[in-house]
């Protein structure tokens, strides 16, 4: 029984399943052509990479396409139509740049000056008093220690004052001269301070003053009478609606020379310790006024 003519057989394809396998590659009995089969595969193996090549370009073609959709419509440049995009109702588009809340320009007031609560009585409305301007028993200035002697608070100016002093004073209005009398080893000095109603009045009656016009001593309290027929240094000066004096001279009755130092500091101490207590005035009710 021959098997190379006559009938049909299979042939065996290495790459196809199921295929019979034969020991001749056909009814020619000849084995099968290896070299043609490699070409075959190599060939098949070539498009299969050439698919898988098309295919990564396109889906990365297409993520890259949906990347800019996703970009352009984030962006909210175009919509779909390809006009200008429009926010959704009840949203709020964030702005470029802050804008800074404006306040209206505020000037400060100016601060309250001392000097005008002194300078009439209508403003100066602290207490008055001999104490309250001349507090405790005693004065220090530097190293030089006072000791507080008697104190007097006259409304009737003139009786208090002597030689053209009393004219000044009462053309003026002087309502009130307070005096304190202070002692140091053996010089003795008092104190007046003359009150008006205005700084125009104490300014008149400063300048209607001359060498003649001074205040009367007082003593007592420790201190012996002075300044009675001897010559005394004096001071005037004033500061708001005060004029303030002072009368320097020994307690053993002798005058006052010009070589006479300790007689000068103690005039110029307490004609310096009044203008100082008299601006303390005018700064406490400053700041009262400023803290209401």
């Amino acid at each position: 029984m021959s098997y190379g003519q006559g009938g049909s057989q299979s042939q065996w394809d290495p790459w196809k399943p199921n295929s019979e396998q034969s020991p001749n590659s056909g009814g020619n009995g000849q084995n099968p052509d290896w070299a043609a089969l490699a070409d075959a595969s190599e060939a098949r193996s070539r498009r299969r990479r050439l698919l898988f090549i098309g295919g990564g370009v396109l889906a990365t073609v297409g993520i890259g396409a949906a990347v800019a959709m996703a970009v352009v419509s984030a962006s909210g440049d175009t919509n779909a139509s390809g006009g200008p995009a429009t926010q959704p109702p009840g949203s709020v588009l964030p702005s470029d740049s802050a804008t800074a809340p404006s306040f209206a320009p505020t000037t400060a007031p100016p601060p309250l000056d001392p000097k005008d609560f002194i300078s009439s009585a209508k403003k100066d409305t602290a207490p008055l008093s001999v104490d309250t301007l001349f507090p405790g028993a005693q004065l220090t200035m530097g190293e030089s220690v006072y000791k507080k002697g008697p104190t007097d608070d006259s409304k009737n100016c003139a009786a208090v004052a002597q030689g053209t002093l009393a004219k000044a004073l009462t053309d003026n209005d002087c309502t009130r001269l307070l005096r304190v009398t202070y002692s140091q080893g053996g010089v003795a000095l008092t104190v007046g301070i003359a009150v008006f109603d205005t700084e125009a009045q104490a300014l008149k009656a400063k300048g209607a003053t001359d060498n003649k016009s001074i205040i009367k001593p007082l003593s007592g309290g420790g201190v012996k009478a002075f300044c009675n027929g001897a010559v005394c240094r004096s001071t005037t000066n004033s500061y708001g609606r005060y004029a303030y004096f002072t009368l320097t001279g020994f307690a053993n009755g002798t005058s006052v020379t010009n070589k006479d130092t300790a007689a000068f500091k103690a005039g110029d101490d307490l004609a310096e310790f009044s203008f100082q207590q008299i601006r303390r005035r005018g700064e406490t009710q400053a700041s009262a006024a400023a803290g209401q």
